[in-house]
């Protein structure tokens, strides 16, 4: 559901349905280095992905309300592995948050780039209970080559994805709304991209309520 349609009660409901999945208690379930080792498919899956120290864990932490849930680091390149999240209780509904590694630069061996680059493409391509990736791009840098490719290959095997743009305290008001029009148009001819991009902070808070809410959305489908 697209925010800018909604009447005051309907967004109010939609921000409700947010914050109830994510008041559910959130906890670390494993993390994957190979794809050998992925949890059966039993949930619905919701995966962050952006180039390395865009806060991607920062952003994860901010959403489940848990300050040290996912490891943070202000070296690119800490998070080496798909980390699986499980928000909510089995009985219940229940779903997997996924923090993926960072693509792009980081400060480890090329080998191990090009390893977890791999896994990652490769589940993402063919996760069946993957529902939506959330792709972080770093406010003040725009959409970049790399996030181009990753976008391009969600396109091709048909993996719906939104834009998250993270970091927005960092610039002022018109600033955001500059890099968020040069988004969204830049996305217009990528078929599998969510049309709506979402601003968010994870030190101030803002945009938090409804990217939660967009994940209960597509997680209630």
């Amino acid at each position: 559901m697209m925010t800018v349609e909604m009447t005051e009660e309907e967004r109010a409901a939609w921000l409700e349905q947010g914050r109830r999945l994510f008041a559910q208690n959130c906890d670390f379930v494993l993390g994957v280095y190979d794809l050998a080792q992925l949890p059966p498919a039993d949930y619905a899956e919701i995966a962050f992905a952006g180039r390395s120290n865009v806060g991607k864990s920062s952003l994860v932490n901010a959403l489940t309300g848990r300050k040290t849930l996912a490891r943070t680091s202000n070296t690119p390149g800490r998070t080496q592995e798909l980390n699986f999240f499980l928000l909510g209780r089995p009985e219940d509904l229940a779903l997997y948050l996924v923090d993926l590694p960072g693509y792009g630069y980081a400060k480890v061996s090329q080998s191990q780039v090009r390893h977890w680059t791999r896994v990652m493409k490769d589940y993402l391509r063919g996760r069946p209970n993957l529902r939506r990736v959330y792709l972080l791009i770093d406010s003040r840098h725009g959409l970049k080559e790399a996030d181009r490719e990753i976008m391009t290959m969600m396109d091709d095997s048909a993996v719906s994805y939104q834009i998250v743009l993270t970091k927005v305290d960092k610039l002022k008001k018109q600033a955001q709304e500059k890099i968020k029009d040069a988004t969204q148009q830049a996305i217009v001819k990528h078929v599998a991209a969510h049309p709506e991009v979402i601003l968010t902070s994870s030190v101030k808070g803002d945009g938090i309520a409804e990217l939660r809410a967009a994940v209960a959305s597509v997680a209630a489908l």
